[in-house]
């Protein structure tokens, strides 16, 4: 959500900058923009309601020239899409700004400001913030102090980058609830949202902790905490390398991710068992110490990583006798709540920003649970620094929004932290079947990857409609919540997913002919009662697309559409039957001729409420 980028250097820094926010499209955005100070002093500003694209259109062959500035694209919260609103806002021709997050006390500043005379250009609250700074400039030309003397004001979750012409060598960067990282080169120093942006021109990086002012110039970069004291804050080497975010020979960032599954549960897997035994230091230093403590788990997370969680309170009661509760953390930050002695709280983001998710850590340090358990994919993220243990995914970038290897990857982190639980319930038998299904997992995904021709090839069925029903029984629910999110994220086809015994409960009121119908179809103890509920379909005139284990003996006939798909150990079988799923979205989306990695109003991290 949103994209910041920002240099100062003694080379033209803007090739940089839009190259940074190309490499931060997949965060989702609807408008773009770059500002510099040029050689003369002056501000060169432009600014588009579209993709970065249009704005090297707009910019054309004579990029301005400036050796210090900022550049950014915005997903609207305050205001439409439009030229007015993008960023980066400007005050008095003076101060150029470009932030992330939400200001929410916005409203009551801005009728301040417009007391005060100012006239406002455009919806956001972002140029509230640009006015108050320039405030303060009018009084002082120093842009450190007059940025600090205004955050105090603001209420909310920022990231912001200001350059102004009372001091052309300098970029004044800060975070409150928006992560920044700073990029450190020789004789020339970088901001960005995350490090993909910056990957280009350094694999130095110092990230930001929550308050920090940082005072950037080309050969020097000092930084303050929230309490405006200098410290020094490390500078770690990042792993990743430019190539890493590039698509090589798929069309999409999707359709890559999919086919990395196999790799990216690999590395989820590696190091983390010996011997049949999950080995506890994948959770992080004093991991016993705080599981022996945790007789309960309470899931918190958004989205795909929601879904997650709901397939991981089954294996959490099946195969550790350990209860679980699952909830959106949106809505779990909002209620009263009453937590058992002894509940871990396990939170899962791929980001480690998710604004909700860390909205509900903070929130439940207070309630009395025994401890934070973090699965998530980014190390230097705020979800990682603020629980007491973690778990990373691993990975990998994954720069599609819709999520595809981070959610098998959180699956297969799940997989593991179940079996540690296993073994201190005494099922120590169940932690072996546990961590043995866990190492089929990869081979098993690359079989069900040789789907995807039969795969496609259903796809076709589903270009003309406006709506789906995807069904499931026990775990496999929640990968039919999952396939319906994957559907009308890219396809914008409208789906809607139920457990199947729910169908004569409602949902069977909308099968018709025109209604197609994914079913999820695994050979468990279910199987039985998923066909009773197939039949409720065909008798009603619906199509069925049946995602079916090839042990099932189910065949296609008219109306009847079965996708064999290679049979698994009954604990690895929700990850297994989310990839066709992928694949099946991936497909129609392409056949629709949609943007299948930067869906339309959508962002890949959501680092506001």
């Amino acid at each position: 959500m949103c994209g910041i980028v920002g240099a100062c250097a003694q080379r033209d820094v803007a090739p940089l900058l839009l190259e940074g926010l190309r490499r931060l499209e997949y965060r989702g955005y609807d408008s773009a923009g770059i500002a510099l100070i040029d050689p003369d002093g002056e501000f060169k500003r432009t600014r588009v309601a579209g993709r970065v694209a249009d704005l090297v259109g707009a910019l054309g062959p004579a990029v301005p020239m400036g050796n210090v500035g900022v550049a950014h694209t915005r997903w609207a919260t305050h205001g439409e899409p439009s030229h007015e609103n993008a960023h980066p806002h400007m005050a008095n021709e003076q101060l150029a700004l470009v932030h992330n997050g939400i200001i929410e006390n916005y409203e009551a500043l801005r009728d301040e400001l417009i007391s005060a005379g100012y006239q406002f250009a455009s919806e956001t609250d972002t140029e509230v913030a640009a006015a108050l700074i320039q405030s303060r400039l009018s009084e002082s030309d120093d842009l450190l102090g007059a940025v600090e003397q205004v955050l105090p004001r603001l209420e909310g979750a920022y990231a912001f980058a200001v350059i102004s012409k009372h001091d052309p060598q300098r970029l004044v960067v800060c975070r409150k609830g928006s992560p920044l990282v700073v990029g450190v080169g020789i004789g020339e120093n970088f901001v960005a949202s995350d490090v993909t942006a910056l990957l280009p021109v350094t694999n130095q990086f110092i990230f930001l902790e929550e308050g920090d002012i940082a005072d950037v110039h080309r050969d020097e970069i000092i930084i303050y905490d929230s309490n405006g004291s200098v410290v020094r804050r490390p500078v770690k080497e990042s792993q990743l390398r430019p190539e890493a975010v590039e698509r090589g020979g798929y069309r999409h960032f999707m359709h890559k991710e999919i086919h990395e599954q196999p790799a990216a549960i690999s590395d989820t897997l590696e190091g983390r068992y010996s011997s049949g035994r999950v080995l506890e230091s994948a959770f992080g230093p004093g991991a016993g110490e705080l599981l022996d403590k945790a007789k309960r788990l309470q899931i918190v997370a958004c989205g795909t990583s929601y879904h997650a969680g709901l397939i991981a309170r089954y294996w959490s009661e099946q195969y550790a006798g350990l209860p679980c509760d699952v909830e959106v953390a949106s809505e779990f930050r909002y209620r009263a709540h009453a937590v058992d002695e002894g509940t871990l709280l396990l939170v899962i983001s791929q980001s480690g920003e998710t604004a909700d998710v860390l909205a509900a850590l903070r929130e439940a340090r207070n309630m009395g649970y025994v401890g934070v358990l973090a699965i998530c994919n980014v190390p230097e993220s705020s979800l990682i620094r603020e629980a007491d243990l973690a778990m990373l995914t691993r990975a990998g970038p994954e720069i599609g929004v819709a999520s595809t290897k981070a959610f098998t990857t959180q699956l297969t982190a799940l997989l593991l932290i179940v079996a540690a639980f296993a073994r201190r319930q005494g099922r120590e038998e169940s932690e072996l079947e546990l961590v043995s299904a866990a190492q089929q997992l990869p081979g098993a995904v690359e079989r069900v990857l040789e789907t995807e021709d039969c795969v496609a090839k259903l796809a076709e069925h589903f270009v003309d409609r406006q709506h789906a029903l995807f069904l499931g029984r026990g775990a496999h629910y929640a990968v039919a919540l999952e396939g319906s999110l994957k559907l009308k994220e890219i396809s914008y086809i409208h789906a809607e997913a139920y457990p199947a015994g729910e169908l004569k409960h409602g949902p069977l009121a909308l099968v018709d002919e025109n209604m197609p119908v994914v079913a999820v179809a695994p050979q468990d103890d279910l199987i039985d009662k998923l066909r009773s509920n197939l039949q409720e379909v065909r008798a009603r005139g619906g199509e069925l697309y049946v995602f079916a284990d090839d042990s099932t003996s189910l065949k296609s006939s008219g109306g009847f559409n079965v996708v064999s798909v290679p049979a698994s150990v009954e604990a690895i079988s929700p990850i297994i039957h989310t990839i066709p799923l992928q694949l099946l979205a991936y497909h129609v989306a392409v056949l629709r001729g949609t943007d299948v990695d930067k869906p339309r109003n959508l962002a890949k991290s959501v680092t506001v409420e």
